[in-house]
């Protein structure tokens, strides 16, 4: 590892490589298939972003968020959203000691590294909001003082996207703080009995750490150095201009969706063990970028057609630099 000016240790990109690959791989003792959606859970960590995990309830979504925290040797805190949660039940609380005649912090659930925001949508928009200021800042407020998160900060949603009742959608702006919205599918017949192999024991199988904090943190430093020519820029802008272009597209992609899909681009190299972006980069998490963030018009979504449809005709339009 290598000093650098601006403050702890950049490790090398083979490092960057095998520790990602030690952290797939430990996951995946657990968590059976899915190897594509933990390793964007990982870039997005190393690209010190937040993720919403979407899909029905039983397919392991928590379970993938406890063991990935336990795997990368970080805290993990889980929050289960409900209607009446209040956001002092998320950041803390002053309390009065009758023992030292003071007030202290109670702190929250929200001072951890990975934090597991369980069906975030049935929470009320004012508890939704008191993440906005930690996800984007990495701090809180508290009753007008401020204290920092610790590092890495993660906060892993997940949302159920049929059941309706008693949910809160959440807004643009809060969607907009998440670098990916993964959606969490249903396995494979062949993964649907290694589950149930893996899985009909007493104690529920575990996964050691293959890392700690510390690197983790180093590893979200390599991200800024890896290289992306012009070009990809601009393929990247190309992608969100067309967004912001197309008949059937309501709102389109923002210029922090250019920098989140650039980030994330640079992960993804990183994780592979390259320190240059390439364009296959760039593609395969335009989706995982866009689908939260793109909102169709209402006679398009009436007419069948779907964000990714429209998400996967743009890929198509879009000339990809040589």
């Amino acid at each position: 590892m290598t000093d650098m000016e601006s403050g702890g240790y950049i490790p090398s990109i083979s490092l960057v490589r095998e520790v990602s690959r030690r952290i797939i791989d430990e996951v995946q003792r657990v968590i059976v298939g899915k190897r594509e959606l933990i390793e964007n859970v990982l870039v997005a960590l190393l690209s010190n972003g937040h993720v919403i995990l979407e899909g029905v309830p039983g397919i392991a979504k928590t379970m993938m968020a406890r063991n990935f925290a336990r795997t990368l040797g970080c805290e993990f805190r889980r929050i289960q959203f409900t209607p009446d949660i209040l956001p002092a039940d998320i950041l803390g609380v002053y309390v009065y000691d009758s023992n030292t005649g003071s007030f202290r912090l109670r702190k929250g659930p929200i001072f951890t590294n990975i934090l597991l925001a369980d069906e975030i949508n049935r929470a009320p928009p004012k508890t939704q909001s008191a993440l906005l200021e930690s996800m984007q800042e990495r701090q809180v407020t508290i009753e007008g003082k401020t204290f920092s998160l610790m590092r890495p900060f993660m906060v892993l949603a997940t949302q159920n996207p049929i059941e309706l009742a008693g949910t809160y959608p959440l807004p643009e702006a809060q969607l907009d703080r998440f670098i990916f919205k993964l959606k969490v599918g249903y396995p494979t017949e062949e993964e649907e009995v290694a589950i149930m192999k893996r899985m009909d024991r007493f104690d529920e199988p575990t996964v050691d750490p293959v890392t700690d904090r510390e690197t983790v943190v180093a590893m979200q430093r390599v991200i800024p150095t890896i290289y992306a020519d012009e070009k990809i820029m601009e393929y990247i802008r190309d992608i969100m201009f067309r967004t912001r272009r197309d008949n059937r597209v309501l709102l389109g992609g923002s210029p922090r969706a250019s920098l989140f899909l650039l980030r994330a681009s640079k992960a993804k190299a990183a994780v592979q063990g390259r320190d240059y972006v390439i364009p296959d980069d760039v593609k395969a998490l335009v989706d995982p970028v866009l689908n939260h963030r793109i909102i169709l018009k209402p006679e398009v979504e009436l007419a069948g057609t779907s964000v990714h449809q429209v998400i996967e005709d743009i890929l198509s339009e879009v000339r990809v630099p040589a």
